[in-house]
């Protein structure tokens, strides 16, 4: 499959994880993908690796400058990089209230606002944030995550109203809880690993955590001429978490 061929695309914190799955996806339909993230020595071709810190702005337009010069361009950005938090709005302090909101939040202002000369450029330019269910429904002890997820939804619609008619399209991927290396260290610091998975299988519907590749068919679709007419949406990728309430099973 080539549909994405001559398209160049850069994915921030895609060295692993939901990240690494997309610029992976990316690359195996043809386009020409960098990876920016805070330790790129894992990234091997066909993908470009290189080092940016989303938290310090003249990281952000160094890397994203060498990566739009090597590949001739920027067609696609996929703002991926985050980091997760956990606690009632009780348990985190400023310092890390102030942390996470500039990974997550600003991090997709710096990468975008040093991609946009070259996604002007473009006669298909795309820009896929990664959000998260946290956004849109009430999940325990993540009020941290959540309120920088909710930020990055409205982030999604101001930036697809401010740039729609420059031709930038602008959407947003919404996962559940998601089989990444991040729910995996959660999951080894519980008291039972065991029991927290099934927990946090049964809480979506589908009886299952979400797959990186499945997150990542979806923001390439979103980043993809396919959806030329798709911008200022959030797309959930969530086992059905969001909009359905089955019963419960039978014991």
């Amino acid at each position: 499959m080539s549909e994405l061929s001559g398209l160049k695309a850069l994915v921030t914190g895609g060295a692993s994880g939901i990240g690494r799955a997309t610029a992976a996806l990316l690359a195996a339909r043809g386009a020409d993908v960098a990876v920016l993230d805070l330790d790129p020595s894992a990234v091997g071709e066909p993908l470009r690796g290189y080092l940016a810190d989303v938290s310090d702005d003249a990281s952000v337009r160094s890397a994203v400058a060498a990566a739009a010069e090597a590949l001739g361009g920027v067609d696609i950005l996929v703002n991926n990089a985050g980091i997760g938090a956990v606690g009632t709005v009780g348990d985190n302090d400023d310092a890390e209230w102030h942390r996470v909101l500039d990974v997550n939040v600003l991090g997709m202002v710096r990468t975008t606002r040093a991609a946009l000369p070259r996604l002007r450029a473009s006669a298909h330019a795309a820009v896929v944030n990664t959000c998260s269910i946290a956004a849109t429904a009430g999940l325990p002890q993540r009020a941290l995550y959540s309120a920088s997820k909710g930020a990055v939804l409205s982030l999604t619609l101001a930036m697809a109203t401010d740039h729609v008619r420059e031709g930038i399209r602008v959407n947003c991927v919404n996962p559940g809880t998601a089989d990444t290396p991040w729910i995996g260290r959660l999951l080894d610091r519980a008291a039972d690993p065991a029991e927290e998975r099934k927990a946090l299988d049964a809480r979506q519907p589908m009886g299952r955590l979400v797959t990186a590749e499945e997150v990542a068919a979806a923001i390439v679709y979103l980043a993809s001429p396919a959806a030329a007419s798709v911008t200022g949406t959030a797309l959930a990728v969530d086992g059905g978490m969001q909009g359905l309430r089955p019963r419960p099973r039978a014991r």
